[in-house]
């Protein structure tokens, strides 16, 4: 069995799937605040994403086992779909943010301790991987019990790569 393989069988993401894409380039390039991407690699019956987004940029769902679809024109990068989506699936890059290097990317985090703000972490692949380092611009604490939302600086050419971060002792 090769690593793909071996990867796939243990419920890694390790290809494209719907949702798993760049959102349109026009927008992605342009849009202040970011644009959401989730990345649900099985129809199971779930809809926060949908139920918290404000603007209804995640179309409702015609079965609840629905993976989600985007409406990009509609999405403001708010994150609230970040800190409900229990799956840990969507994220929000802003290619906006900084300079022609960086970006910023609205995060999901479960673990303690809890990041700070203008402190370095590594930046993680779907496997765990340190790829990068990236530096915390903000940190959003949880409201009724959901997932912190850290927003965290990175290099623009590895946002379709960075999946989580690690606090740096």
């Amino acid at each position: 069995m090769n690593e793909k393989e071996r990867l796939f069988n243990s419920g890694v993401l390790v290809e494209p799937r719907k949702g798993a894409v760049e959102p349109p380039e026009d927008l992605w390039q342009n849009k202040k605040n970011g644009l959401v991407i989730i990345e649900c690699p099985q129809r199971i019956p779930c809809n926060p994403c949908h139920t918290s987004c404000p603007t209804g940029a995640v179309k409702p769902f015609k079965d609840i086992n629905d993976q989600p679809e985007i409406d990009y024109e509609k999405c403001t990068g708010c994150a609230r779909c970040v800190a409900v989506c229990p799956g840990l699936a969507c994220f929000v890059v802003d290619l906006t943010w900084g300079d022609e290097d960086n970006a910023l990317m609205k995060l999901p985090y479960e673990m303690l301790p809890v990041p700070e703000e203008g402190k370095t972490v590594d930046c993680l692949n779907r496997v765990g991987e340190s790829i990068s380092r990236g530096k915390v611009v903000k940190v959003l604490e949880p409201m009724h019990d959901r997932t912190i939302v850290v927003h965290v600086e990175v290099p623009r050419s590895k946002v379709m790569e960075i999946r989580t971060i690690r606090v740096v002792k």
